[in-house]
């Protein structure tokens, strides 16, 4: 901050003296500004997304080491996340355990992952879509005290926060979220919810405003929850402002001219779009896109992307400057932003230090920039996540099969193009539903059902780039690389959605692949992207959304063998002739037949519907979820002798799903 301050009174001194002198053939050049002075300095250390795999265990560690240190170098902080602060799967699972008893009073799925938080004094969080995976029954449970002979579990020791969110029409959630709550100190609402709150640090009101993407009714679980703007859509930013700009406003009205908005909008771009337009609002902090800003002096760990300059830097509609950040997920990365207030309340951007600001690594290398090591971690948070460990271990070492290569999971690939994991879990919910119902053919899934990878990623010494490889060897539980254990499995497909098998019409078939490819764009994010077995597709992106499916072959059509297909259903605009009057048998999530990703299920002609696992709360040897369908399959079709081994392929190079913007189209155009 000095170098800025030096170099503005030295070009402003140079430029008096040129003048004084007459120097120079033209007119002086116009003095250079001091920048304002810092008035007040405020640090925001942040997370989100604690919900996508990865070594959590380790990260969680090297994450609080970081919050330790830096708010001890640094008092005048807050530690913020934008939600996602667990997802269903091992980690999450690992709480039930009563072994933990001990650190959470008790035990209980997701227990851990909030306190966790609590330990690291995390002081609000907005909420995002993986909050509400269970119900909002669920949600409550985990926020809220509760106590069970004579032990407590204290539920979280910080609010959540939506500004766009109506919780008192939700039975289980009404109780936590009384309208006094919106505007109160953030430290008085332990176990509540709010549309935003106010944290003073050191004498100084800094306001904090929640916001949720309205997506949220087609993408998780929202009960009664009213969300707004309704209609699921994003698109309309203006309509979402609306939304918001009445809390940032009641902040700003009563004189607290600092305000930090927690965004959880699944897509970056929309919180870029909210920074030109929200009024009073100098930090957005995002959520939900696992995009990694990182600026010069940071480290991208192995296998991350670069996804853009940390801060990203804009100007609201009253010409102050608004700064957005966003980290990684899984506790991967500390964000951290130093922000130099002037007396006006604005951020002075020429003040902003990039020796402190960015995304911090929570590894190894990661530690040591900052001074640290693992051993500087909070003792509670490694009491909490060794247990956890010890839980997760035991699921490394119970093992399904094998595969060669790696097999892709990756988020923007799933949910953008065929994968092999994404072509070989549609293959076991084929191969599972068949077992009940031969005549079942198709299988349609969602990418975003499909949330990592199964293998590793290494970084060869010297270089910063992860190649990826097969799963690890795990020695200790007689794990090989390239063994696929129920960790693995459960990582993976972590939603564990039931199955239903149903019928589907030719029409309905191209309705619901329209679907899946009507939001497409280049590197999106839309989690409704499919993934099949039993039939191939191409499809046009630069056709109107509705009209860009162009082929579907049906590879099975009796489910008796393929002696008995191809069969092509729909080529050059027309369906044909021969398969007008099909009725094709389709395993799919209970969660897509049920509107989830707002696939249209509900307007089928006759779907006789039948639904493959028996009540809900799926654990991984449920028959008909998910993780017993994928298990089951691998065990018998790819054990340690005959691994899986078809490598995943570029977009331009993929079959089963053609995409004509990358390929020509090589499906069947009759039969």
């Amino acid at each position: 901050m000095a170098q800025h301050l030096r170099f503005g009174l030295l070009a402003t001194a140079l430029a008096f003296s040129l003048s004084a002198c007459g120097g120079g053939d033209g007119p002086p050049p116009a003095p250079v500004a001091p920048l304002p002075a810092t008035a007040f300095s405020l640090q925001v250390l942040h997370v989100a997304d604690m919900d996508s795999g990865g070594d959590l265990v380790t990260n969680a560690k090297g994450l609080s080491a970081l919050v330790q240190r830096f708010r001890a170098d640094l008092p005048n902080t807050v530690f913020l996340s934008s939600g996602d602060n667990y997802i269903p799967g091992p980690f999450f699972n690992a709480s039930d355990d009563a072994s933990l008893n001990p650190e959470l009073g008790i035990s209980g799925a997701g227990r851990g992952d909030i306190e966790i938080l609590n330990l690291m004094g995390l002081q609000a969080s907005a909420v995002g879509n993986h909050d509400l995976d269970l119900g909002t029954n669920f949600f409550a449970s985990l926020i809220n005290r509760s106590t069970s002979g004579g032990n407590t579990w204290r539920g979280a020791q910080f609010p959540y926060l939506s500004s766009n969110l109506t919780f008192t029409s939700d039975s289980n959630l009404a109780s936590l979220a009384n309208a006094a709550n919106d505007g109160a100190e953030a430290s008085t609402l332990n176990n509540k919810l709010a549309r935003y709150s106010v944290i003073t640090v050191n004498g100084e009101r800094i306001g904090v405003v929640g916001a949720s993407t309205p997506t949220l009714p087609s993408i998780t679980s929202v009960g009664n929850i009213g969300v707004a703007p309704s209609g699921a859509n994003v698109g309309n930013i203006d309509a979402l402002v609306a939304e918001i700009q009445p809390s940032v406003t009641a902040l700003t009205s009563q004189g607290i001219n600092k305000v930090v908005l927690l965004a959880h909008m699944q897509q970056l771009q929309v919180e870029q779009q909210l920074a030109t337009r929200l009024r009073g609002v100098d930090l957005i902090i995002a959520g939900g896109s696992n995009t990694g800003l990182y600026d010069a002096n940071d480290r991208v760990r192995p296998g991350d992307t670069n996804g853009g300059v940390y801060p990203l830097s804009y100007t609201s509609p009253n010409s102050e400057p608004v700064l957005v950040v966003n980290v990684d997920a899984d506790y991967k990365y500390l964000g951290r932003i130093v922000l130099p207030f002037d007396a006006q309340g604005r951020v002075i951007t020429g003040r902003l230090d990039t020796a402190l600001n960015g995304a911090w690594a929570t590894d190894t290398d990661g530690l040591t920039r900052a001074g640290l090591t693992l051993a500087d971690a909070m003792p509670g948070v490694v009491a909490i996540t060794n247990k956890i460990q010890a839980v997760i271990t035991a699921k490394d070492g119970a093992l399904f099969g094998a595969a060669s290569v790696y097999l892709e999971g990756d988020r923007v690939l799933v949910r953008n193009q065929e994968t092999n994991l994404g072509n070989l879990t549609a293959e076991a919910n084929l191969a599972y539903a068949q077992t009940l119902d031969g005549s079942t053919t198709l299988s349609l899934k969602n990418g975003g059902g499909i949330r990592s990878s199964l293998g590793s990623v290494d970084a060869p010494a010297g270089s910063t780039t992860g190649v990826k490889g097969i799963t690890k060897a795990n020695p200790s539980v007689n794990k090989q690389a390239g063994d696929i254990s129920q960790l693995d499995i459960e990582f993976a497909l972590r939603f564990n959605n039931g199955l239903s098998v149903l019928s589907v019409t030719p029409a309905e078939l191209k309705t619901l692949l329209e679907h899946g490819v009507s939001d497409w764009l280049v590197n999106s994010t839309q989690g409704k992207f499919p993934q099949v077995a039993g039939l191939r597709f191409s499809f046009d992106p630069s056709q109107p959304a509705g009209s860009r499916v162009r082929t579907i072959v049906v590879d099975d059509p009796d489910g008796t063998g393929p002696l008995s297909g191809p069969e092509v259903v729909y080529a050059q605009g027309a369906f044909t002739p021969e398969v007008a009057a099909r009725n094709y048998r389709l395993v799919t999530l209970g969660f897509l037949a049920d509107g989830g990703d707002s696939y249209p299920f509900a307007t089928l002609s006759a779907a006789n519907r039948v639904n493959l696992a028996a009540g809900s709360g799926n654990v991984f040897t449920t028959p008909g979820g998910e993780q017993n369908a994928f298990s089951s399959h691998m065990a018998a079709r790819y054990p340690r002798s005959t691994p899986y081994g078809v490598a995943d392929t570029a977009a331009a190079a993929d079959t089963r799903i053609q995409n004509l913007s990358l390929r020509a189209d090589s499906l069947p155009q009759a039969n």
